[in-house]
């Protein structure tokens, strides 16, 4: 298959929908002989509900400021597909992705269960990977932890972002029940690194790691002030101290050096991205979320300066609460329908929006 072929074919089996679950992972990692690019790699796994990017995009810098070669698996992607796997920060070429789904396609059609778009993306990443030879694997999980795809593979150390409510209907209602869903990273004998959480989720984190025989690191708040973070926010300054210490512990040859240079270096594009000096690109897309956003602009522009806000959202989100939180600094709305099936008409986001004035 052709690049633009080989898309086409991933995108068709969005058909097969989410399926929770790891028999199709381990199958097909075992097919393409990649569940380790190597027995020497380090694997460090990255679940909760926001930052997991920021996190891994960190951990991604301070690791090849370190001298490590690097493979970065993330999603979802802004633009291209590839930038979901990265090796070195390029992503991924068309070719490998072209050659790459062919070699699954033909592995995978006479299955009885399909395997789902994201358990194919992750063969291909990590396919890609042993190919590429690489010495430390980030990997972000899909949704969850515990039955996500990217729970097939055996990481060396697990790392939990602040855990909020999002994506409710497969991991449950409340903290705890997310909770659990996420703690499922965790791997006996192996380290956890968790962010400070509500009392819920740091209670199951707790259990599951003394279950797990797992050493649990709570990574602290603060970094040294004269620490540059190059993403902007006061949360990211939290996220990079728990990205830190997942370094420490995955690579703990790193270098205070290359934990700085990594830090001041990342890059991380519409996670508060300044675009000029009047222009903020912001992928919120849960409350959690939300409320770091309009934190952060209260942190960063003078007091009671409004924006423009131009806002999409599908409709697997509740954009009511959202908007609700975005309106603290909204002077003015646009609204757009996102380029994506799921993708709210411009007229019910107005009509939620009035609903809550």
């Amino acid at each position: 298959m052709t690049y633009p072929e080989a898309i086409e074919w991933l995108y068709g089996t969005q058909l097969f929908g989410i399926k929770l679950g790891l028999e199709n992972s381990h199958r097909l990692l075992q097919e393409l002989e990649a569940e380790k690019p190597s027995p020497a790699t380090r694997i460090v796994h990255v679940a909760g509900t926001n930052g997991k990017g920021s996190v891994c995009a960190m951990l991604d810098a301070m690791l090849r400021a370190g001298g490590a070669r690097t493979g970065l698996f993330t999603s979802p992607h802004l633009v291209s597909f590839r930038e979901r796997i990265r090796v070195n920060g390029g992503t991924i070429a068309e070719d490998e992705v072209a050659s790459g789904l062919s070699e699954i396609r033909a592995r995978v059609e006479a299955w009885e269960i399909h395997p789902t778009f994201f358990e194919i993306t992750l063969g291909l990443a990590m396919r890609h990977f042993k190919r590429e030879r690489c010495q430390a694997l980030v990997i972000e999980t899909g949704m969850g932890g515990r039955l996500d795809a990217t729970n097939a593979l055996a990481s060396d150390v697990a790392v939990i972002t602040p855990i909020g409510l999002d994506h409710t209907q497969w991991l449950g209602k409340t903290h705890t029940a997310v909770a659990v869903e996420k703690a499922g990273i965790i791997k006996p004998g192996k380290p956890v690194v968790s962010a400070l959480q509500v009392p819920e989720a740091a209670a199951v984190i707790e259990v599951a790691a003394r279950r797990e025989g797992a050493p649990l690191h709570l990574a602290g708040r603060t970094l040294p002030e004269n620490w540059t973070v190059a993403l902007t926010g006061p949360h990211q300054r939290q996220n990079a101290a728990l990205a830190v210490a997942a370094a420490r512990l995955l690579w703990p040859e790193i270098s205070e050096s290359a934990i700085e240079t990594g830090l001041a270096t990342v890059k991380w594009p519409a996670r508060f991205q300044r675009i000029g000096e009047r222009f903020v690109i912001d992928g919120a897309h849960n409350a959690h979320a939300a409320a770091v956003l309009a934190e952060t602009w209260r942190a960063t522009f003078p007091a009671g300066e409004k924006a423009t806000v131009i806002f999409g959202g599908v409709a697997t989100k509740d954009t009511s609460e959202v908007l609700s939180l975005l309106g603290d600094f909204a002077g003015r709305w646009i609204f757009v329908k996102v380029a994506s099936q799921r993708g709210l008409p411009a007229e019910n986001l107005l009509k939620t929006w009035n609903s809550l004035s």
